[in-house]
């Protein structure tokens, strides 16, 4: 809940240095009202607060920045900036600071969405209509659609991504970050079952890349803020892993977590997915097809593709956790879920 006082340094942003850059870019005046941190991942900072009464949403990397981190905010600074104007549902961006003194760390704010995250809880109009829930599984695919269809170029993002070469990269891409782990101390040798045939199997059957688009890159329900009373996608957000590449992954990373029937539990374990009467994966791919003119017969591919990918991510924080540099608990949740999805990639290619 928003609280009532506003401390100086919340989670390591120092409000009264956004304040002074704030007013340089003659956004409101007076101290920033009702802040309070905003969950939902696991690395970025998030910070909501009021000025002027606007609602703000401040995002930066972590309280101990990785070499990329500064770099990741430039990245989704672009992207967001791109995508104004567009009918992909996403964050207004308000404004950026890249100047490193301000806060330690590169930041932008964007404005506050109005929506809410239905992988936490589900508002009573959704929580009680299955019928609404269902559509709001078909809207999360409308608005991966939506973003499919764009022109990166036209939009300003040539450069965003290197498109060429982007599937043939994947497999050995991601082994390289799994076999890294290994040199974190508490982690010695992979964990994760079977990888070299799942990787085998990828290189094997790889399909033709389709024309380049933008990728989300981590597209799943607590990545999507939907309408508090219609079940409408309002914005999709942590745009982190953006890029420009083939959009099916982003399709196949959807159908990689989601639950494989009505009622039982998606990888996230969502409140929305235990809720049941959301579409099956048949049904997703059937939605998507009929707004898209991309050739879907390779999607178990690209599915594969995206819990091979994830499972890897998920990982990383699991060795990172061993060697102390993540929470415990956080990692043993992600191995266990990484670990589901390879049993469920293994399962597609048997």
């Amino acid at each position: 809940m928003p609280t009532d006082t506003t401390p100086s340094d919340l989670l390591g942003v120092d409000l009264t240095a956004v304040r002074d850059w704030m007013d340089t870019q003659g956004l409101g005046s007076g101290e920033p009202t009702a802040v309070s941190p905003i969950g939902g991942g696991t690395q970025n900072i998030m910070i909501g607060f009021e000025r002027s009464g606007v609602r703000y949403v401040l995002r930066r990397g972590p309280k101990h920045l990785r070499p990329q981190s500064n770099r990741v905010m430039q990245r989704e600074m672009t992207l967001l900036r791109a995508l104004s104007g567009t009918a992909v549902p996403h964050p207004i961006f308000v404004a950026g600071c890249e100047d490193t003194h301000v806060l330690g760390a590169v930041f932008y704010l964007m404005r506050a969405v109005d929506g809410y995250n239905a992988a936490e809880t589900l508002t009573p109009a959704h929580g009680a209509d299955r019928t609404l829930r269902h559509r709001m599984g078909l809207s999360m695919v409308d608005a991966l659609t939506e973003l499919a269809r764009l022109d990166p170029a036209a939009i300003g993002l040539s450069n965003f991504g290197r498109p060429e070469g982007f599937l043939e990269r994947q497999v050995g891409r991601w082994l390289g970050e799994l076999e890294s782990f290994t040199h974190l101390p508490g982690y010695p040798t992979v964990l994760l079952p079977q990888v070299e045939r799942i990787a085998s199997w990828l290189d094997d059957n790889r399909p033709p890349q389709g024309a380049p688009g933008i990728l989300h890159g981590d597209y799943h329900v607590a990545n999507v803020m939907f309408d508090r009373v219609a079940p409408t996608v309002v914005a999709m957000v942590d745009w982190e892993m953006a890029t420009v590449g083939d959009p099916l992954l982003d399709l196949g990373w959807m159908l990689a977590m989601w639950p494989d029937a009505d009622g039982e539990p998606d990888l996230l374990e969502s409140r929305l997915t235990a809720a049941g009467g959301l579409p099956s994966r048949a049904e997703l791919i059937a939605r998507y097809a009929a707004n898209s003119d991309r050739d879907l017969s390779a999607i178990d591919w690209y599915t594969a593709l995206a819990g091979f990918k994830l499972g890897i991510i998920l990982e990383g924080t699991y060795a990172r956790s061993l060697s102390g540099q993540a929470p415990t608990d956080v990692g043993d949740r992600l191995h266990r879920y990484a670990l589901l999805l390879f049993e469920r990639t293994l399962r597609s290619i048997d």
